[in-house]
């Protein structure tokens, strides 16, 4: 007889937060909240690893929301009783967002507030006086607001969770957790939730858990080839480009696209590479400011984009050099920053945000393919780029571009995926690139385009576009939340010259093998929208009046009559 699964409304959960899930369509649990869910609300301290798409967020945030509501049936006292600690900004923001989505219909009784933002510290201490139940924040983060008397957790902190607890380290955040935890009560309940069980995660949980229960649920930290099939590619570099193009432009890859790179220069480069074809794309980097980095996450969610460039920084520098900053730093952050901009900023570059990371626990939904254009230096860095696809039960497609360079990279990924004995290995992508050499006199031609120059203008168009979108807009789309999809942040930067004729694809340049495949893409892809009652205006154009329309009789100078007072001589001036 094979055993029940558990369901939500068998766990003793509150009526507010099973109606919640129920909105959210969840029929039953994933595996890991099934398995952590009971053992949390027994009062377990858990050390949970679990794949990513696998409902990790929801397997910790049900639990500290049941036990907020429980304890306060007893102390009515508003107080911050949970702390949920996170490597990055954006990751920060979609905790945050899953919270309120299950506080719907208790939001008077649990309030959150994700303090993670690159806001002043002064900016966000209002929110915090009014003593959320719920924190969300980075280590630095939260341990400047406690050195600047914001914060208080010493006496009334229950949960403390640490998610993607496999990064928080590696993202030069050790020293700010071990200060952090001097804070801390004597007693409290603590989760630590990871894609890997890695050294740091180990040491984690020496530093935080008390007596933990382990969860192991999966074998293999991917899944397995019937949901998420896996290819190399050998190409060089003038290749990756000619690769790219043909899939992108031929819409050989179908889908939302994540496609990674390893510098903010590449994904310039890249998408500049792009433009020359007419192929539109977001580029997602440490240099564009957080409610621009979230804004593209949320329209990709949503549709309005097929591709994103996003920057995978993190595997590529010194991890002790990122964000190895004491809480005393981060509070004395906004005054330097200021100083630093009156100066101009050194050499003119853009600072970088050390809490990015849009590879690692960030939510993309409904994503396809991820394309690793240049190959990740770690075999953790590749599990998170490639758990961005494949989530869940849906399918996914992950292809790795490998130079001969990078070969050894290769290797220590495919012994990392066959160790688990599952059938998740790397397989062969078996492109003939002869087929496509009709294409590589055009993809010349567009790289003599983008030129060192033309990348630095983009680099720097795109972050004043931004900062602007950012900063001065952010007050209106407040106030005008449906005119907000009306950003686009795929547009064309156009540093670069453009030439005309590699837009379109001319059929004779189409391999035969190809011909019943290609369906070559035209233009940036368009939301459509209901026509207007009142207006034979295209779909999603934007409506324009014809300013000639009744042109005649509202001229001034055509309809101009000099009316001459009475009594004052004989008529008046003709013109």
């Amino acid at each position: 007889m094979a055993t029940d699964k558990l369901l939500f409304h068998e766990m003793g959960l509150d009526d507010r937060l099973l109606k919640a899930i129920a909105d959210l369509g969840w029929a039953q649990p994933t595996l890991i909240q099934e398995k952590a869910i009971p053992l949390a609300l027994d009062g377990k301290d858990l050390l949970a690893r679990a794949r990513t798409g696998s409902g990790k967020t929801a397997a910790y945030a049900i639990p500290v929301i049941q036990r907020i509501l429980t304890s306060k049936q007893i102390v009515r006292e508003q107080a911050v009783r949970a702390l949920i600690l996170v490597p990055t900004k954006e990751l920060g923001q979609q905790v945050q967002t899953m919270v309120r989505q299950l506080t719907a219909f208790c939001t008077r009784d649990v309030r959150v507030a994700d303090i993670s933002g690159k806001a002043d510290i002064s900016a966000q201490k209002p929110i915090l006086m009014e003593k959320p139940d719920v924190v969300v924040g980075t280590p630095s983060r939260i341990l400047a607001h406690i050195n600047a008397q914001n914060l208080s957790i010493n006496s009334s902190l229950e949960m403390l969770v640490i998610d993607e607890a496999d990064l928080v380290f590696s993202f030069g955040f050790e020293a700010d957790l071990k200060n952090l935890l001097c804070h801390l009560p004597k007693i409290y309940q603590a989760f630590l939730m990871s894609a890997t069980l890695n050294d740091d995660v180990q040491a984690l949980k020496e530093l935080v858990l008390h007596n933990p229960v382990t969860l192991k649920l999966q074998g293999s930290q991917l899944p397995d080839s019937s949901q998420l099939q896996q290819y190399s590619v050998q190409c060089e570099e003038e290749d990756k480009f000619l690769l790219i193009y043909t899939l992108l432009k031929l819409r050989l890859v179908r889908g939302k696209t994540l496609l990674f790179v390893g510098s903010v220069e590449r994904s310039y480069r890249l998408k500049l590479f792009l433009e020359q074809f007419s192929i539109p794309a977001c580029v997602l980097n440490s240099e564009l400011p957080v409610h621009s980095r979230c804004h593209i996450i949320s329209q990709f969610n949503q549709g309005f984009y097929d591709y994103i460039i996003a920057t995978d920084e993190h595997g590529l520098e010194d991890p002790t050099s990122l964000t190895s900053s004491s809480g005393k730093k981060e509070e004395d952050k906004g005054k330097a920053t200021q100083k630093k901009k009156k100066k101009g900023g050194g050499r003119g570059r853009q600072s970088k945000d050390q809490e990015y990371g849009v590879s690692r626990g960030i939510d993309f939904q409904n994503v396809a393919n991820v394309i690793n254009f240049d190959i990740p230096t770690t075999v953790e860095s590749y599990i998170h780029r490639v758990g961005r696809t494949a989530r869940a039960d849906n399918p996914g497609t992950a292809l790795t571009f490998v130079s001969h360079t990078e070969l050894p990279l290769l290797a220590d990924v495919e012994s990392t995926l066959t160790e688990a004995e599952t059938d998740c290995a790397l397989k062969p992508y078996g492109f003939k690139m002869e087929e496509i050499e009709g294409f590589r006199y055009r993809c010349r031609d567009a790289m003599r385009s983008v030129t060192k120059q033309a990348v630095k203008e983009a680099r720097l168009k795109e972050i004043k576009q931004e900062l602007l979108n950012s900063e001065k807009l952010k007050t209106y789309f407040e106030d005008n939340p449906k005119d907000l999809h009306l950003l686009r942040h795929d547009k064309d930067i156009h540093p670069a010259v453009i030439k005309p004729h590699l837009k379109n694809v001319p059929d004779y340049l189409i391999p035969p093998a190809l011909k019943g495949l290609a369906n070559p893409l035209t233009g940036r892809k368009k939301r459509w929208h209901a026509k207007p009652k009142t207006s034979m205006a295209k779909p999603g154009g934007v409506i324009k009046s014809d300013f000639k329309k009744n042109a005649r009789g509202k001229n001034p100078l055509k309809t101009f009559r000099f009316k001459p007072k009475k009594g004052k001589g004989s008529g008046g001036a003709k013109s």
